[in-house]
C-alpha cells in the first residue's frame, strides 16, 4: 500500500468536517470581535456571549430558535429576580450584614427564578433563569450597580443569541456529489419490522431524498414493511429479503430476484414433510409478495404470525398457485436453540442444494428465531452488483458507498448520526464547489 493509499484511507476514518461545526465557530468568532471591539480584554472578556452561541447553534434554523428564546425567556426572569434581590439588599442593609441570612435569600430567589418561569409557562427556561439569577448576584457586596450588572449578562446573552441564529440562517455553500450510490441498511434507521421511524429521521431521510441523494435501502425484509414510511418515494429500488430481491417502490414491482433452483427446493420441502415440519414459503408471484403456509401450526408459529397479522403489510395464502421457481426463500420458526441445532441437520442439503441459512430473533416474541434458507447466490453484495450495474447503463461514473452503523440502531441518535454523516458525504460544504459536483 503506497502513501498516497494510506493516506485516503486515514482521510476516510476521521469524522467530517460537518456545518454545524463550522457555524458555531464562526458565531463565536462574531461574538469575540464584538466584545473585541467594544474594548473588553483577557480576564474581562465576557464569555456569556460566546457560552450562548455554542449551545443555541443547532442543526436546524427552527431548533436555534426555539434555544435563543428559551434562553432569552431564562435570562430575562433570572435578570428581573436578580435586581430586585442586589436592590433588596443595598436599601435594607441588615439583610446582607449576616452571610447566612444572605445565603439564604439566595435560595429563596433561586426557587422564585424557578417558579416563575414555570408559572408564565416557559419550563425549558426554568433553570436557565435560576442560573442566570445565581450569576447577578454571587458578586454580593461587591455590586456597585444592580443595573448594570443585570444588563450585561443579558446583553451577552443576547449578543450570543443573535450570533447563533444569524450564522445559523446563514446557508454554507454546499457541493453536490451526484456519482454517489448510498446503501443504507433499514436496521440502522429503525430498531425492528415493527418499528415507526422517528419523525425526525424520517423528516432527514425524505429531506435527503428530495435533495436528489442516489439511496438504496437495504432491508431483511418484505419491501412492505419499509416502503410505506417512505414519504418521498426513493428514486432507486430497494434491495429487500436480505439481498434475495430488488423492488422499485415507485413502479411497485420486482425488477431481480435471486430464486431457490426448482430441484434444491423439492428436495428440501421432502426432508422437511418426512421430518414433520412445518414452514412458510415466501414467494415473489406477479410482482407480490405472497405467503404460504405447509404442515400444522406451531405455538411459536403461531405466536408469530400474530405479530405479522397485525400489521397490514402481508397477506398469508392457502393455496399455492406459483410456480417452482418463484420461490425467494423457505423460513423455519421455533425456539432459538432449535433452529441453531435445525441448521446443523440441514448442512448437507444446504450444500448440496447450493443453500444458505440464517437464524435471526423473531421481533416481538422472546426466545423465538426464524430460520431463512436462500439460495447462495441471493447477497446483499450480489444484489449491489445487479443495480449497480443497472444504473452505470445511464450514468458510467457511479460509485458505491455503504453507510452502517458501527453498533447498529440504538436509539434515535445513531439513526440521526448515519444520515447526517451521509448528507456531508452527498453534499459537503465547499466555499469553491466545482461544477461537475454541482
Amino acid at each position: 500500500m503506497n502513501r498516497k493509499e494510506k493516506w485516503r484511507r486515514w482521510q476516510a476514518a476521521l469524522p467530517h468536517i460537518g456545518q454545524r461545526m463550522l457555524k458555531t465557530s464562526i458565531a463565536v468568532l462574531l461574538c469575540l470581535v464584538f466584545y473585541g471591539l467594544r474594548g473588553y480584554r483577557g480576564q474581562d472578556m465576557p464569555t456569556e456571549a460566546v457560552i450562548t452561541a455554542i449551545i443555541c447553534m443547532q442543526p436546524y434554523v427552527r431548533d436555534t430558535r426555539d434555544y435563543a428564546l428559551n434562553r432569552l425567556d431564562g435570562t430575562l426572569i433570572g435578570a428581573f429576580w436578580g435586581i430586585v434581590f442586589l436592590l433588596l439588599l443595598l436599601f435594607v442593609p441588615a439583610l446582607g450584614s449576616n452571610l447566612f441570612v444572605t445565603y439564604v435569600l439566595m435560595a429563596i430567589g433561586v426557587l422564585l427564578s424557578l417558579y416563575t418561569a414555570v408559572a408564565v409557562r416557559k419550563p425549558d427556561a426554568s433553570s436557565l433563569s435560576a442560573i442566570v439569577f445565581i450569576c447577578i448576584v454571587i458578586t454580593f457586596p461587591d455590586v456597585e450597580n444592580p443595573f448594570l450588572q443585570a444588563g450585561d449578562r443579558f446583553l451577552g446573552i443576547f449578543v450570543g443569541t443573535v450570533a447563533a441564529i444569524g450564522v445559523n440562517t446563514f446557508r454554507l455553500p454546499r457541493g453536490r456529489n451526484r456519482d454517489l450510490v448510498f446503501f443504507l441498511h433499514t436496521s440502522d434507521l429503525v430498531p425492528d419490522r415493527f418499528s415507526q421511524m422517528t419523525p425526525s429521521v424520517s423528516f432527514r431521510l425524505n429531506s435527503l431524498f428530495q435533495e436528489g441523494a442516489k439511496i438504496c435501502m437495504i432491508s431483511a425484509h418484505a419491501p412492505a414493511f419499509f416502503a410505506p414510511q417512505l414519504g418521498t418515494a426513493p428514486a432507486l429500488p430497494m434491495i429487500v429479503m436480505d439481498g434475495a430481491a430488488v423492488y422499485d417502490v415507485q413502479s411497485n414491482r420486482y425488477i431481480w430476484a435471486e430464486t431457490i433452483p426448482g430441484k434444491a427446493s423439492e428436495k428440501l420441502r421432502d426432508y422437511l414433510e418426512r421430518m414433520g415440519r412445518s414452514y412458510f414459503l415466501y414467494t415473489v408471484h406477479k410482482n407480490k409478495t405472497c405467503i404460504f403456509h405447509r404442515g400444522e401450526f406451531s405455538a411459536a408459529e403461531q405466536s408469530v404470525l400474530y405479530q405479522l397479522q397485525r400489521t397490514p403489510y402481508r397477506s398469508y395464502l392457502d393455496e399455492e398457485y406459483y410456480a417452482p421457481e418463484e420461490i425467494v426463500y423457505f423460513k423455519l420458526i421455533g425456539a432459538d436453540e432449535e433452529m441453531e441445532r435445525l441448521r446443523g441437520e440441514l448442512k448437507q442439503i444446504l450444500r448440496a442444494g447450493k443453500l444458505r441459512a440464517a437464524v435471526q430473533p423473531q421481533a416481538g416474541v422472546k426466545g423465538v428465531s426464524g430460520l431463512y434458507i436462500y439460495s447462495e447466490h441471493a447477497t446483499v453484495r450480489r444484489a449491489e452488483n445487479y443495480l449497480m450495474r443497472d444504473l452505470r447503463r445511464k450514468e458510467p461514473n457511479l460509485k458505491p458507498v455503504e453507510l452502517q452503523s458501527p453498533a447498529g440502531y440504538r436509539s434515535e441518535h445513531d439513526a440521526m448520526v448515519l444520515l447526517f454523516r451521509l448528507r456531508n458525504l452527498y453534499a459537503p460544504v465547499r466555499l469553491f464547489p466545482s461544477r461537475r459536483s454541482t
